[in-house]
């Protein structure tokens, strides 16, 4: 063969060729493939499902544990029985020959058992084996110890069974049921000698804190097992809170030292586990916040029951307030593990909230008694308070905890705990001379004064500033809304404190709305109370003057004038819309004051609409004239009703006038407007009442004039080609007329022969038929010429 080309080219080339032959295969191959699916597709158009297996219910091994289990109870329950019923068949060293051989088998067996590699086989055999001793020791005590006591053996027998099931457990580590189980009986030993030694609360306490202390040192071990830890750990924590009940109980009801002491060294040593456990595992530093607070809890009781006998009944609250309060200051202790800080924390702030819920209920009671003054008012009858607690001890709870709240705030260098120092500081200043029984004015003064002071914080604290500090001005405003409502209630005691009070709260809203830095919601706010406090005080100088009730409206109804004449400046501070709102709030109670007298309401109505008419002057409350014109309408028709006029045209007229005036300025400025709007509804409220009445009216002098006055509507109406006055007018003057003729109608009617009517129906019907396209067409031009109209 010639090579055309170098051998080494052509190798190449070769190379190439053989890769894109076998390319193309690989291709071909799975085409192949392919083509062979679809042919035994449509051979097969219903292909069968291959059936799946169906999952198993259960696992081999799950299976296999609870074969094991029932297996392990059914050998409890029989050797239980045998223990129980067969036992008196067998004579001495039977019966222990029996117990002693089962029960060394069953112990022996998971030794073997677990060199084979059957560890649940094992498991099974082991429980087995523990429930024999159990067995054995009951059997041991009602054979040969049946005269001892039973608690001193059942605690003997538990610390037995502890120790050898924990040795067992420790001989044969991987059975996992042993430790646990030697943990849990080892709970009951210390117990129940204490029990059996005829020990009281205290000393079953002690027993209890001692067998927790185990249990702390054991679930704080690093080298056990972690269902051993578990364990020790709910045992010792359920054991630690029943110390912790029972020292508080005992302390509660006699205050002796003992519980003092018991509850001294659960303090101690749950401070302690909560140190140790905050640098252990991972889930032991929760652990630790929970041993914290208790600890604290406890040492609140400790410290509080030695203190707590040298005081009356109610102080005791303040004694263990007092106690638990340095604890907030444990937040500040840098060098503390964070989970003994907060723990300690949290404990003395759940003692501060128990105590403010402890004593709200008494502020509550000997506040709500002063209210009773609204019914007897300016009597000066004060209720005496009702006093739960004595008198100091809920304002100083009140103001300890509020003072903690301040001290918090500075140690966390946070604002939020300002909202509940200042809503405790205000419930506290507030009710103490309630409590204390001061005299009525002093309470007055210094109520007034805590309101005042608490608007003056919520102005300055809601405007700017950390959410926190906002939060405090709400709460703030909150407690002045409250306090300013209930002394101005108790200010109805006597007309002084009524003026005094109403004044001084006035003022101060009336600087609150006007306190530009304040949110909108809060300037409102105090604008809407200046209007109220000011009507109030209009209404007691009312009765003061010895006025009738009637009358307090003419003084009321200054204060809407007053805001009609120098409204708030629309860029001033005070907002405009609340003050005119709070205005026609005030408007309405004085018409509402003159509600029994009709002419006194007719005077305040027409008042009432003088002053919304000098309102609707300004180009931005020009809405208020409509208000302003139904205003002078009702004092119309009260007036009118007064006086015991009933003919309806009195009431339509002064309607229709004013909306005949509307409608031609409305027209004047829109010649567009249809005269349906402009004049429809001013000739409708004086026409079809008045067409009403005089279908109604035997005499002639009421159909004549109106008659003549809807002739003229209707000549106008043609005269200005205007819709609504024709047709209105047209309607009711054929009405009217059809009115006065029907007497003469019914003459004829009766004169007439009884076939004529029929007679008469026939051939209007034949001539409307014959000219019926001519009448249709008369009607279009009739509806076109109505349609031009305006």
């Amino acid at each position: 063969m010639e090579n055309v080309l170098p051998p080494a080219e052509e190798l190449v080339l070769v190379d190439r060729e053989l890769v894109q032959l076998d390319a193309r295969r690989v291709y071909l191959l799975g085409r192949r493939a392919w083509l062979l699916g679809r042919l035994q597709a449509a051979a097969q158009p219903w292909p069968a499902q291959a059936a799946q297996p169906r999952p198993a219910e259960a696992s081999a091994p799950g299976a296999q544990n609870v074969l094991l289990t029932l297996g392990a109870v059914l050998l409890g329950v029989a050797a239980l029985a045998f223990t129980l019923v067969s036992w008196g068949s067998m004579g001495i060293g039977g019966r222990s020959a029996v117990l002693a051989a089962v029960t060394a088998a069953a112990l022996a067996a998971p030794a073997l058992l677990l060199r084979r590699g059957l560890r649940s086989t094992a498991e099974s055999v082991a429980g087995v084996g523990l429930t024999l001793t159990v067995l054995d020791a009951y059997a041991l005590y009602a054979v040969g110890l049946s005269d001892t006591d039973g608690l001193a053996y059942a605690a003997g027998a538990a610390a037995v069974l502890a120790a050898v099931w924990a040795g067992y457990g420790l001989a044969l580590r991987p059975l996992r049921m042993p430790l646990p189980a030697a943990v849990l009986t080892g709970q009951l030993p210390l117990p129940l000698a204490a029990l059996a030694a005829g020990a009281g609360a205290t000393g079953v306490g002690w027993a209890l804190l001692a067998t927790a202390a185990l249990d702390a040192g054991l679930a704080l071990w690093p080298r056990a097992r972690a269902v051993v830890r578990w364990c020790a750990g709910v045992s010792g924590a359920a054991f630690g809170t029943s110390v912790l009940l029972i020292g508080l109980t005992v302390s509660a009801g006699t205050g002796a030292v003992a519980p003092s002491l018991l509850l001294a060294a659960l303090a101690a040593g749950c401070v302690a586990v909560a140190w140790r456990a905050a640098g252990v595992t991972a889930g032991a530093p929760a652990a630790g916040y929970a041993m914290a607070a208790a600890g604290g809890f406890a040492a609140v009781g400790a410290l509080g029951g030695l203190l707590r006998p040298a005081w009356d009944s109610g102080w005791p609250v303040v004694v263990y307030l007092a106690v638990a309060l340095p604890l907030l200051g444990a937040v500040r202790a840098p060098r503390w593990p964070r989970p003994v800080r907060l723990g300690l924390a949290v404990a003395g702030a759940v003692v501060a909230a128990l105590s403010v819920l402890s004593v709200l209920p008494a502020a509550g009671v000997a506040q709500a008694a002063r209210l009773a003054v609204a019914g007897e008012v300016w009597e000066a009858s004060v209720p005496a308070p009702v006093v739960l607690w004595p008198g100091a001890a809920v304002p100083v709870v009140l103001l300890l905890v509020a003072a903690a709240a301040g001290l918090l705030e500075r140690l966390l260098r946070r604002p939020e705990p300002r909202g509940v120092a200042v809503a405790l500081g205000w419930a506290g200043l507030f009710v103490a001379p309630v409590l204390l029984e001061a005299a009525v004015p002093v309470v007055l003064v210094v109520q007034a004064g805590v309101s005042v002071a608490a608007l003056f914080l919520a102005l300055r604290w809601s405007g700017t500033g950390p959410g926190g500090r906002r939060a405090a001005g709400v709460v703030a405003a909150v407690c002045a809304l409250l306090g300013a409502a209930a002394v101005a209630v108790a200010a109805l005691d006597g007309r002084t404190a009524t003026f005094g009070v109403f004044g001084v709260l006035g003022a101060a809203c009336a600087w609150g709305a006007a306190y530009g830095p304040a949110p909108a919601w809060l300037r409102a706010g105090a604008a809407v109370g200046a209007v109220g406090y000011a009507t109030g005080l209009l209404m007691a100088l009312g009765a003061v003057l010895e006025l009738p009730v009637h009358a307090w409206g003419l003084l009321v109804l200054a204060v809407p004038a007053a805001v009609a004449v120098r409204p708030p400046g629309r860029g001033g501070a005070v907002p405009r819309v609340p003050v005119e709102v709070a205005a026609a709030v005030a408007g309405g109670l004085a018409v509402a004051l003159a509600a029994a007298e009709p002419a006194w309401l007719a005077l305040l109505l027409a008042l009432a609409g003088v002053v919304c008419a000098g309102a609707a002057v300004r180009p931005d409350r020009r809405g208020v004239g409509y208000a302003a014109g139904v205003l002078f309408v009702a004092a119309t028709w009260v007036r009118l009703a007064a006086s015991g006029v009933q003919v309806p045209e009195a009431y339509t007229l002064p309607v229709t006038v004013p909306a005949l005036a509307v409608g031609l300025l409305r027209r004047r400025r829109d010649p567009q407007a249809s005269s349906w709007t402009a004049y429809g509804p001013g000739l409708a409220a004086t026409l079809l009442p008045s067409l009403v009445a005089a279908w109604g009216d035997a005499h002639w002098l009421r159909p004549l004039l109106l008659g003549v006055a809807a002739l003229g509507v209707t000549l106008a109406g043609a005269h200005r080609r205007l819709q609504a006055p024709l047709l209105l007018g047209g309607t009711v003057l054929a009405l009217d007329a059809l009115h006065e003729l029907m007497p003469y109608v019914v003459q004829v009617a009766d004169a007439l022969p009884r076939w004529l009517p029929p007679a008469l129906a026939g051939v209007l019907l034949l001539a409307v038929g014959a000219t019926y396209e001519k009448r249709l067409r008369d009607a279009r031009r009739l509806r076109g010429a109505l349609g031009r109209l305006r």
